[in-house]
């Protein structure tokens, strides 16, 4: 029986999809006619493996990331090739040698775990599969920087028609998972659910891995905006957002304090303030509007970017009003460490987004939480 709901999926899946596909089914056939057609080799099989292997690590990456891709897979080949060689095809030896440089190879530029498993694919096919080749030009390793180039083409031409798309959807994806965090903190204390409270300790020790993805995705999109002239004007919108962004480090560190804070609330026998869950559900939704409002500044919408600005203002500071009811005197130290930590939290995410000096935030915010000004 057809099961229609999943082809439906399906279809909508390649629909969402399609782009990636031809790409790779362009980059990989261009980089077959160049093969056959420039170096004039019967068989370019490694053209279109490099192509589709590097198109696959080096879509919106960092060209010099992308470039290390290439030289590592075409290397690898070029590795292979030379211990066959020396030691013939289809030995013991020969198998154990090749995949141990090629891996390594691919390893020492960085290679994630699926660009390692198709490296020694490769280098299985060049010692099992393939002929062996006596003429002394290294025609797959040529192969190899052939399809390289091509998707490195491929991959960098595409980002650059739109080079800032995959820094906001980093952007969107931090401060989501950001927000997330917050909620599931509120819940645990919520619920007095240690579990869940290390749950969340764990996840926010996780943090740190997309702080340094949206640095790079920063450095990618500045190098996208230089391959593409007519769009160089909107370095300096790049460069506005990594001053906000350079906060989001310092967020992170306030919610990884509050995360460990609530683990130790949550052990206490005492019973949780039901203020202290709305104060970080009202934070949580400071930092998913702070995030919207740099993506919309990244995407030139500044009327909306200013309208997320001001609602994550305004959530905010709510958050900080909320925890300030509860600065009262008797209150146990993992508390009063998280009151302080939704403080440090709403500066740092002020500062990301607000126009006003570091001293009026400051002020707005202690002043919401009711201390006396300074």
């Amino acid at each position: 029986m057809i099961r229609w709901g999943w082809l439906r999926e399906a279809a909508g899946r390649l629909r969402r999809g399609w782009r990636p596909v031809v790409e790779a089914t362009l980059a990989a056939t261009v980089a077959w006619i160049l093969a056959t057609r420039l170096v004039g080799h019967p068989q370019p099989f490694f053209a279109p493996a490099a192509a589709l292997i590097v198109l696959g690590q080096a879509r919106g990456q960092r060209l010099r990331r992308a470039v290390e891709v290439v030289l590592g897979v075409a290397g690898g080949v070029l590795v292979a090739d030379l211990v066959i060689q020396g030691l013939g095809p289809g030995t013991t030896w020969t198998v154990f040698t090749v995949i141990l440089l090629t891996v390594a190879l691919a390893a020492a530029v960085g290679a994630t775990g699926v660009t390692l498993v198709q490296a020694a694919v490769s280098a299985l096919y060049l010692v099992v599969v393939a002929p062996s080749s006596e003429s002394l030009v290294p025609f797959r390793f040529v192969d190899a920087l052939i399809g390289g180039a091509v998707a490195l083409a491929v991959s960098q031409l595409v980002d650059a028609r739109r080079p800032l798309a995959p820094l906001v959807a980093e952007v969107h994806g931090t401060f989501d998972d950001l927000a997330d965090l917050l909620t599931d903190i509120a819940g645990a204390l919520d619920r007095h659910d240690e579990p869940a409270a290390l749950a969340a300790l764990a996840q926010a020790r996780g943090m740190d891995a997309r702080v340094d993805r949206l640095r790079e995705g920063v450095l990618a999109a500045g190098e996208a905006l230089w391959l593409n002239v007519r769009r160089r004007r909107h370095l300096g919108r790049l460069r506005s957002v990594d001053n906000s962004i350079r906060q989001v480090d310092y967020v992170v560190r306030n919610v990884r304090v509050l995360a460990r804070a609530g683990v130790t609330l949550s052990r206490q026998p005492t019973p949780v303030p039901t203020d202290l869950g709305v104060a970080l559900r009202c934070l949580a939704d400071a930092v998913r509007a702070a995030g919207e409002a740099l993506a919309a500044d990244l995407e030139g919408r500044d009327e909306i970017a200013d309208a997320h600005a001001e609602r994550a203002d305004q959530a905010a500071l709510a958050a900080v009003r909320t925890a300030g009811g509860l600065f009262t005197p008797g209150r146990t130290l993992p508390l009063m460490m998280i009151i302080g930590q939704v403080r440090a939290t709403a500066i740092d995410l002020l500062r990301g987004v607000a126009a006003d000096d570091d001293a009026t935030v400051l002020g707005r915010v202690d002043q919401a939480l009711g201390l006396p000004p300074v």
